[in-house]
């Protein structure tokens, strides 16, 4: 019945991202864990296939619109990369299986990582919640404070190794204040950063632990056909008003996730 539920909830994060344009990943690794009953640290590992494959997807339809800036998605990319594989490849594997004790609680490593996924998603609610202003703005000059794009694509690339969620609401926001790229072209290419990002970070699992790929397959496969069916209902129900209710989901399954792992 379990895994049921954990194919329907593939197809949840799929029309989610169809239909408000993103946040559907962030409900990867509680999907994967509480209803697939994978393991935190495995499911983190899945989670860089899943959203990846399932970004790169989204960010074609905004290379046909020539919604993407190739030149600012190397800038931001490229510490990105390298900072998810080396998470993925060296840092995660490094952690030990049980991290340390507070006061009875023994924090593992698959606490830790469901923690720290859970903080994200409740800073990932309020984007979510408070909205993005989605006002044209007027072409002007690209200028790239180089300093701050690679440290932001760096911190970016290690939350994402750590937890395995795409990080759009980090990158978008750096993408328009530090590069000045327009709301949409932001979106086309935080999508691309993601599904590089993601796919090669996953790599870095492939030397440290057994993948399960016909299960992986089949999830991806559901996702993708959610974004389509998602992105057909999009014409018929305005992602603008389900954001800010997806985001109190989220917000509200963050809170789940920290009490369950804490107290339960």
């Amino acid at each position: 019945m379990l895994e049921i539920l954990g194919y329907v909830g593939a197809i949840v994060i799929g029309l989610t991202l169809g239909l408000i344009g993103g946040g559907g990943s962030i409900l990867t690794v509680p999907v994967l864990v509480y209803l697939s009953g994978v393991t935190a640290v495995t499911a983190t590992a899945y989670s860089l296939f899943i959203v990846g494959f399932s970004s790169l997807v989204g960010s074609v339809t905004y290379m046909r619109k020539g919604l993407v800036s190739f030149k600012t998605a190397l800038i931001f990319g490229v510490p990105s990369i390298i900072a998810v594989y080396i998470t993925r490849r060296y840092i995660v594997p490094a952690i030990p299986d049980e991290v340390f004790t507070l006061g009875s609680l023994l924090v593992t490593k698959d606490i830790l990582l469901m923690l720290i996924f859970a903080v994200l998603m409740i800073f990932a609610s309020y984007s979510m919640i408070k909205g993005r202003k989605e006002t044209e703005q007027e072409e002007v000059e690209q200028k790239f404070n180089y300093p701050m794009i690679i440290l932001e694509g760096a911190v970016v690339g290690l939350l994402t190794g750590l937890v395995g969620a795409g990080g759009g609401f980090l990158i978008i926001p750096a993408l328009v204040i530090l590069s000045k790229l327009p709301m949409k072209m932001a979106i086309g290419t935080s999508l691309l950063i993601i599904s590089i990002k993601s796919l090669i970070g996953f790599t870095g699992d492939l030397a440290t632990r057994e993948v399960d790929w016909a299960f992986l397959a089949i999830f991806s496969a559901l996702a993708v056909a959610g974004i389509f069916l998602g992105s057909y209902l999009s014409n018929f129900i305005p992602g603008k008003k389900l954001k800010p209710a997806f985001g109190w989901f989220v917000l509200i399954m963050g809170v789940y996730i920290l009490t369950k792992e804490l107290f339960f």
